[in-house]
């Protein structure tokens, strides 16, 4: 059974609908592949799928651990290559909220974002750059 749909509206739109909460997203070509640029594309989605799944994996380890990541920010980098037009490389920069985290917690906060789904889903030729910006 399907979990999601997508419909394509014409003019390089696409509206995609999660099932079970009636969620919807429009996509549209970017400028630079035909588009208009007026929502993500899906090369953003992907991108940043893989920044909500990193942040939700280390949210998962925090709430576990009694650790309050809440007001983490991520920047959203997405550079695509061409001959096949791909991505190429994926950077998020996770700014960190101004709390007194041990450097166990780092360590451990850091490689969750290595262990989301989507990450270990990418193919291994796309690049992916996780910074912290650690506030103390």
């Amino acid at each position: 059974m399907a979990n999601m749909t997508a419909k394509y509206l014409g003019d390089l739109r696409v509206e995609c609908t999660h099932i079970a909460s009636g969620a919807t997203i429009i996509t549209d070509a970017p400028v630079d592949n035909c588009g208009k640029g007026e929502a993500f594309s899906p090369t953003d989605l992907c991108t940043t799928s893989l920044a909500a799944c990193s942040v939700t994996i280390m949210g998962i380890y925090a709430q576990k651990h009694g650790i309050d990541i809440s007001g983490t920010e991520i920047s959203i980098t997405k550079v695509m290559s061409a001959d096949p037009r791909r991505i190429g490389k994926m950077e998020l920069v996770f700014d960190m909220p101004d709390r007194d985290y041990t450097d166990r917690q780092k360590a451990a906060i850091e490689n969750c974002a290595h262990t989301c789904p989507v990450h270990l889903s990418l193919h291994p030729d796309v690049e992916q750059v996780f910074i912290f910006n650690w506030k103390r």
